[in-house]
């Protein structure tokens, strides 16, 4: 993503830690609810990855091409998964928006630094959505976080499901604050 310095160091610091913390719970998950944790890590990794600032490193062309495909395949396997609830459907427009992403910054002008933007509509289109997601996640997270402050995690297995919602959280700001530097 190409955009401020700061926002994208900002952007890369979030969906790290995302990721990160989506790859120590995969160490105590199991069956759908490790799917779904791997799904976090996965994005928040790449989101991680592309929104470092071009000014810190330009990845190579066929880079794009990578992610797109990476993307791709996870967008297809997730497809074998989209019956079992609507979280999975949300995590299906999460990786074909990375795929659409992928090929905007493909397409854009790499010796600028700019994307090409992608197609306004889609790119608004997602960005309300996101922006959609973000509030309703907000609504159901900030009446339970008031009553769990200060309470210390010692173990992946204790976390509350919370802090699963403030990852998805995270990951829907993340997401649209990418969309908006397109």
């Amino acid at each position: 993503m190409h955009g401020p310095a700061v926002s994208g160091w900002l952007l890369v610091a979030l969906c790290g830690g995302t990721g990160t913390y989506g790859l120590v719970q995969l160490r105590t998950r199991s069956g759908p609810t490790r799917e779904a944790v791997g799904g976090e890590a996965l994005m928040g990794c790449g989101m991680a990855a592309m929104a470092v600032p071009s000014a810190a490193f330009a990845p190579p062309d066929w880079a794009w091409t990578v992610y797109a495909v990476v993307y791709g395949v996870a967008a297809l396997a997730a497809l074998r998964v989209l019956p079992r609830g609507i979280h999975h459907l949300h995590h299906l427009i999460g990786l074909l928006a990375m795929v659409y992403m992928a090929i905007a910054m493909a397409y854009g002008d790499a010796h600028s630094g700019h994307a090409a933007g992608g197609l306004p509509a889609l790119t608004g289109a997602l960005a309300v959505y996101y922006a959609g997601y973000v509030l309703a996640f907000a609504a159901r997270l900030a009446p339970t976080a008031a009553h769990k402050v200060g309470t210390v995690l010692t173990e992946p297995s204790d976390v509350p499901p919370e802090m699963l919602t403030a990852c998805r959280l995270a990951m829907g700001v993340a997401m649209l604050a990418m969309l908006l530097m397109l």
